[in-house]
């Protein structure tokens, strides 16, 4: 009897063993692309010391930026810095205007960073972006992203939100999506810029499912309303899954759609004390 007792004790705990490795293999981190950041997250601090902003950025997990570099640094020492610490740059930001007028030094400077994507974040416009300034930039993209193709780089267009307007039987972001050509375009997602302007990350990834190749990590604030200005205040920006974004089910679409660069972008005052908090929630997603 006490044999049996043991033996079906023995059996029970294998049982729940067996439970327990089931669960464990069922659940799986969410995010798991290396961590990036924009570096005008940090604009305030580099001129202050460039390589202790870069100590800190490294202290944090963080293995990738997206520039350019700061003002108080050229390309070449900053790229030091960036090699000296593992970090790399695989994206590089440029002002609309002045790629659109020459493209030249942007892909100088991305082939001394060795980035793959340029992109831009701001198509300049009155106080309501319209369909002019929508079609202005879909004949500037395509010709820039056809430049920058030929060199070997992906030109990516970095939503805002004031394109969510409505235009025919869409919007006006649609209008530029569907008018630029996908071998020459292609986007980077800021996710709160894109629910700020009344549209649905989620689902607006799977919507142009391969023309996607970034993403900025940022959330918005609970309490704050949408609208099209394509702005808020910065104080508004909040560490991931403490605002009113779907944090989850925006990085399930990315991952589906093969985003593979993340870049943490965190305007406020408080990034120091909030960047932490994102990163160890990002750690702590599974499946």
């Amino acid at each position: 009897m006490q044999k049996m007792k043991k033996s079906g004790l023995i059996l029970l705990l294998v049982v729940a063993s067996g439970s327990f490795t089931a669960l464990a293999q069922k659940s799986k981190p969410l995010f798991t692309a290396p961590i990036g950041v924009q570096t005008y997250t940090y604009r305030n601090s580099f001129p202050k010391g460039v390589a202790a902003v870069l100590d800190t950025i490294k202290s944090l997990g963080i293995t990738e930026v997206e520039g350019p570099n700061p003002q108080n640094s050229s390309p070449e020492e900053f790229k030091k810095l960036l090699d000296e610490r593992g970090i790399s740059m695989p994206s590089l930001g440029a002002d609309y205007v002045a790629i659109s007028k020459d493209p030249e030094p942007f892909i100088k400077l991305a082939k001394l960073f060795g980035c793959k994507f340029i992109m831009t974040a701001w198509i300049p416009h009155g106080n309501t972006f319209n369909i002019e300034d929508a079609r202005k930039a879909v004949e500037d993209f395509n010709r820039v992203g056809k430049i920058l193709y030929e060199q070997g780089i992906t030109f990516c267009y970095h939503d805002h939100g004031y394109e969510f307007g409505p235009y025919g039987n869409g919007t006006l972001f649609d209008y530029i999506a569907q008018n630029t050509d996908p071998k020459y375009v292609s986007f980077e997602m800021d996710m709160m810029w894109t629910f700020h302007g009344g549209a649905d990350p989620a689902k607006l990834l799977y919507k142009y499912k391969g023309r996607w190749k970034l993403m900025h990590l940022k959330d918005i604030r609970k309490g704050i309303a949408n609208d099209l200005t394509g702005g808020t205040d910065t104080k508004n920006d909040v560490a991931l899954g403490t605002g009113q974004i779907n944090i989850p089910e925006v990085l399930k679409a990315a991952s589906a759609v093969g985003i593979k660069h993340f870049f943490i972008e965190d305007e406020s005052a408080g990034h120091g004390e909030q960047i932490p908090v994102t990163i160890a929630y990002l750690k702590g997603l599974s499946w």
